[in-house]
């Protein structure tokens, strides 16, 4: 029997499993996903003060359509044997979806780096939950003023202090100038102290020294900087973009019998763009990796990755939120609105469960359907 093999169980790897569902039908085809954890972990949420919230059992995601679920960690791709090797076993693929995400970009030589807090896994945003929650009163530097930054030192300064440090000169460097005056307010009325063109030389026992030579009061130093495609593209070209993503065509495909999705792949957006690592295109890009990897076996026509038009959802915390519309990041709904926007995009992130219908439905969606996205051809007029 035919096999397709997906690596990866996040959002990328979960919709790829149910793209590639939706398009094997009732034809002869063995899909099975490998990841080696029991949850799908809703990344963009982990900012939230009960992290357990932010996961979905894959059970009752891929059991109901048919996927097997291999707990395992893969280590090692073959693509010229067509073989996987996860936790020491060899596994057969016809054809193979890479979506293994991305990691936070972990400093290197800071000293007292292993105090630091992350949230970027579940197990991560838990260990830092559960050090506050010890605390009455706290103090917490947050290193990276970019999108989870923002979102990080936000729902903190609900509780306490919090010293926001970045080396560029502006916050949200990369979120352009659109937003920006609109995030300086929200950093204010919280309180959100700023120390730019400035970074953490050390982590201290409730301390952390800066760049600028000063020191500050730290209960907790959340680290935010950056974050890196999956070491496994290595394993599939050698022709790697910045963030370490594999290229791929408007199919995704990245070798023949190989197709990339979600944080691993570097897939073209427009003329000038490529997608973002974040869960707006790995949604998309694996619902169709998926469904070609199954397409191309069974010889059906294969679909082309057309993305929706680029918004972004920023939640600040007791400032409300923002929500931006195309690449320059036009504000279209701050404070009050734009948090209720980011709460309806929080909970439509969610797959359908437990019902194949609504999952292969779903599958077979380009992007949300919500009110507030803009159709395609509203962004282009």
């Amino acid at each position: 029997m035919a096999h397709v093999v997906i690596i990866g169980g996040g959002f990328a790897g979960v919709w790829s499993a149910a793209g590639a569902a939706l398009a094997r039908a009732d034809a002869d085809l063995r899909i099975t996903l490998i990841a080696p954890n029991e949850h799908l972990v809703l990344r963009p949420r982990l900012y939230e003060p009960e992290p357990d919230l932010a996961k979905v059992d894959l059970s009752r995601v891929l059991g109901p359509i048919g996927v097997e679920h291999l707990r395992a960690t893969v280590s090692t791709i073959d693509t010229g044997r067509r073989v996987v090797v996860a936790d020491g076993v060899e596994i057969g693929y016809d054809r193979l979806v890479l979506a293994a995400g991305s990691k936070l970009v972990q400093p290197q030589g800071l000293p007292g780096a292993e105090r630091l807090f992350d949230i970027d896994t579940l197990d991560g945003a838990r260990r830092l939950t559960d050090h506050l929650r010890e605390l009455d009163d706290y103090s917490a530097v947050v290193v990276g003023a970019g999108f989870v930054g923002l979102e990080a030192a936000t729902a903190l300064a609900a509780r306490g202090r919090v010293l926001l440090v970045d080396r560029s000169p502006v916050v949200g460097h990369q979120l352009g100038p659109g937003p920006r005056a609109h995030i300086e307010a929200a950093l204010d009325e919280l309180g959100v102290e700023r120390r730019l063109a400035t970074t953490v030389t050390e982590v201290g026992d409730g301390y952390a020294v800066l760049s600028d030579g000063t020191s500050a009061a730290a209960d907790a130093v959340v680290w935010s900087v950056g974050i890196r495609a999956s070491e496994l593209t290595r394993q599939i070209s050698g022709e790697l973009d910045h963030l370490g993503r594999v290229p791929v065509d408007r199919t995704l495909r990245a070798l023949p019998e190989v197709f990339a999705a979600g944080d691993t792949a570097a897939a073209p957006f427009d003329d000038e763009h490529t997608v973002m690592q974040a869960c707006q295109h790995a949604t998309p890009l694996g619902r169709v990796a998926g469904y070609n990897a199954a397409a191309d076996l069974l010889g059906r026509p294969l679909r082309d990755f057309t993305p929706a038009p680029y918004v972004t959802c920023l939640d600040l915390g007791g400032a409300g939120g923002l929500f931006t519309r195309g690449w320059d990041r036009r504000v279209m709904a701050s404070g009050a609105a734009g948090a209720d926007i980011k709460r309806q995009i929080n909970q439509h992130i969610h797959p359908p469960v437990d019902d194949a219908e609504l999952i292969l439905a779903a599958a077979d969606q380009v992007y949300l359907a919500l009110p507030f996205f803009p159709r395609a051809e509203e962004e282009a007029a």
